[in-house]
């Protein structure tokens, strides 16, 4: 925990705010004991990636042109990822995080394999099952991993440990694992082969972000993180016990899962419009998509470290909540207001993603406001990833739900509204926030 020494009986662990022995990876709020599990992270997550941006279009390709049944199955894919985040984060303390991981990355293989096979078949309900299940696999990896980070990092610099976690998080989804497509469709033949064979690609990578992880050898993700006298039931409804009686758990879960909803709708609707009705192509949009969040990822960070300094809730409203409505309005508008297809105007559509995708990174201190409003730090853990993987069920129902009757703009509208919400929930995000006097 923050304020333990560098080593303990069971190895390494992280230094206390400004002690002697701190690495420049500490300094920059880092955990230098956590360093290679950072890297699985982005590695692990750049394989979950690859699909992101054409697997709505692609599944319904496979179910002979079913677009509202490829719309339901993603919407209940994330129905998966938001139960397998409240998991990561109660599992964690009961198993440890380590071994939490280890069972994300074995749901997460074993049914893309039954999936890819599946969507041979065109078997509408084997589609469905499969990919479903493989929902579990992403959230238990990588939000067991954030637990890890929370049971290490100095309190002072949790907001930007929180911040570097998103840097690796993002930068696999979806940025590096769009480039991945990019590269690995044409590899394979170019259109629905050439996706499917990304796809398999995909395995390789999660595997190897996997095997980073055992150069993690700081002990507290290879142990239970709560006491022995707590049940097993106990701990797994913790999280929900937590959120019905603290309403300020609550309301940063609201917040939370508002946060990135808009992004993950975003991956269902622009890759048929960028890439599609407005001009451009595929390779295009999946261009723009890492571009838009690699600007995400350059700002992670920053934020994290502005919200340690400024204040968390204070960079969550202004930067977080009211600076992604604007970004995500600029997403949706400017392509339709330049030249369709033309080179000029797909500069200015990409940067006006980019505004999103800065804007975006003002939510990062959210996953060091909830830790901070009980002393049950691993149920409000359970609770901030479940809301954390609760966005891509958000994002997508809202798109299931709004666009039959409002149409793309009529669902980007939705978005910005779930971020008025977001903006008045803030007010009742209070927090006693401890400062880093490093400088």
């Amino acid at each position: 925990m923050a304020g333990s020494s560098r080593t303990t009986a069971d190895g390494p662990t992280a230094p206390p705010l400004n002690d002697p022995s701190e690495t420049r990876l500490d300094r920059i709020g880092v955990p230098h004991v956590l360093r290679w599990g950072f890297l699985a992270v982005i590695v692990f997550m750049t394989g979950n990636a690859v699909e992101t941006n054409f697997i709505a279009p692609h599944l319904a390709e496979a179910l002979g042109g079913r677009e509202a049944a490829a719309a339901t199955i993603i919407s209940a894919y994330g129905l998966a990822v938001l139960v397998g985040s409240y998991l990561a984060g109660a599992l964690s303390d009961l198993l440890g995080p380590h071994r939490v991981m280890t069972l994300g990355l074995l749901v997460w293989v074993v049914f893309e394999v039954l999936f890819l096979l599946s969507l041979e078949t065109g078997n509408l309900p084997a589609i469905a099952a499969t990919y479903f299940v493989r929902g579990f696999g992403y959230p238990l990896f990588a939000f067991a991993f954030l637990v890890w980070i929370n049971a290490v990092a100095p309190r002072e610099r949790a907001g930007t440990a929180v911040g570097w976690f998103y840097v690796m998080f993002t930068g696999g989804l979806p940025t590096l694992g769009a480039l991945v497509a990019i590269a690995a469709i044409p590899a394979f033949g170019g259109g629905y082969g050439g996706e499917t064979g990304a796809m398999w690609i995909s395995i390789a990578l999660v595997v190897l972000g996997y095997a980073l992880s055992f150069l993690v050898r700081e002990p507290h993700g290879r142990r239970r993180l709560v006491p022995a006298s707590e049940s097993a039931g106990s701990v797994l409804g913790s999280g929900v016990k937590l959120a019905a009686q603290e309403p300020r758990v609550l309301v940063g879960f609201l917040v939370r899962i508002i946060n990135t909803a808009p992004q993950y709708g975003m991956f269902v609707i622009l890759p048929g419009v960028i890439g599609g009705t407005l001009g451009w192509s595929q390779s295009q949009w999946l261009l723009m998509s890492s571009v838009v969040y690699a600007s995400n990822i350059a700002f992670n960070a920053v934020f994290g470290a502005i919200g340690d300094r400024w204040g968390w809730v204070r960079t969550v409203r202004w930067f977080g909540v009211l600076g992604s409505a604007v970004g995500l309005l600029l997403w949706w508008y400017v392509p339709h207001a330049v030249e369709p297809g033309s080179d000029g105007g797909y500069v200015l559509a990409v940067l006006a993603g980019v505004v999103f995708g800065v804007m975006l990174a003002g939510f990062v201190p959210l996953g060091a406001i909830l830790p901070q409003l009980t002393e049950r730090k691993g149920a409000a853990m359970a609770v901030y990833t479940t809301a954390a993987g609760g966005a891509a069920f958000l994002g997508a129902a809202v798109v299931a739900l709004v666009r039959p009757w409002g149409g793309d703009a009529g669902t980007v509208w939705a978005f910005v509204a779930l971020y008025a919400v977001a903006f008045v929930l803030c007010h009742w995000l209070r927090v006693d926030q401890p400062k880093d006097a490093h400088h």
